[in-house]
């Protein structure tokens, strides 16, 4: 991406209910680091999830949420929106506004199974149903295990109409030394799939790998 950009990229991010809130709050940080414009989603259990697996203390209520990220991951002014579960007026609710990119990190198994059938229950389901829709960019990252036949079955039927599947299935090849080596092995997998440059984790052959 090129900082320099006059319209930089905007990339919808959406969290979910399941384990692995740290993915997406790196995946947060990282993609406003790179002056990505963010529209950030949080599901009801997302929320839980955050204040539990994290020592984030979220605030309560959507404005005091978004100057909560905002603060902690240095967003510029204006760099970060926030979207009610329900405003069906936000941009990423329509194919003629949306970004070209949506993200779902964490993915839980409820958010796939709901998007595989196109439910759209409310603003996360919706965004995900236009990205499909309109042939956009739409990339799951699940971090169930193990998965039944339904979850199997729900990522091959999102696979078939054109999302990535990508799990929270960190490699070791690296030598990581900390659940923060770990978190950014995933977190670089996905900013390669938006193009997004990164410098956490090189790619296989770029650099040499400690495999001896």
């Amino acid at each position: 991406m090129n900082q320099g950009e006059e319209n930089p990229r905007t990339v919808t991010l959406a969290m979910t209910g399941g384990s692995g809130a740290q993915y997406g709050l790196r995946l947060l940080e990282c993609l406003l680091a790179a002056k990505c414009q963010v529209y950030l989603l949080l599901s009801t259990a997302a929320e839980v999830v955050i204040n539990t697996e994290t020592t984030l203390a979220l605030p309560s209520g959507l404005e005091a949420q978004q100057a909560f990220f905002e603060k902690a991951y240095r967003a510029e002014p204006g760099q970060l929106t926030m979207f009610a579960r329900d405003d069906w007026f936000s941009p990423v609710a329509s194919g003629s506004s949306s970004p070209a990119s949506m993200v779902i990190c964490p993915a839980s198994g409820g958010t796939l199974s709901s998007i595989a059938c196109g439910a759209s229950n409310n603003l996360i389901e919706r965004a995900a149903d236009v990205a499909l829709k309109e042939r956009r960019q739409l990339i799951a990252v699940p971090r169930e295990t193990p998965y039944s036949a339904i979850h199997l079955e729900n990522m091959l039927t999102l696979t078939r109409l054109g999302a990535v599947i990508l799990p929270a299935s960190p490699g070791f090849y690296h030598r990581p030394e900390s659940i923060e080596s770990l978190i950014d092995f995933i977190v670089a997998r996905i900013l390669d799939q938006l193009g997004i440059r990164q410098d956490m984790m090189p790619r296989w052959g770029e650099d040499e790998l400690p495999l001896s």
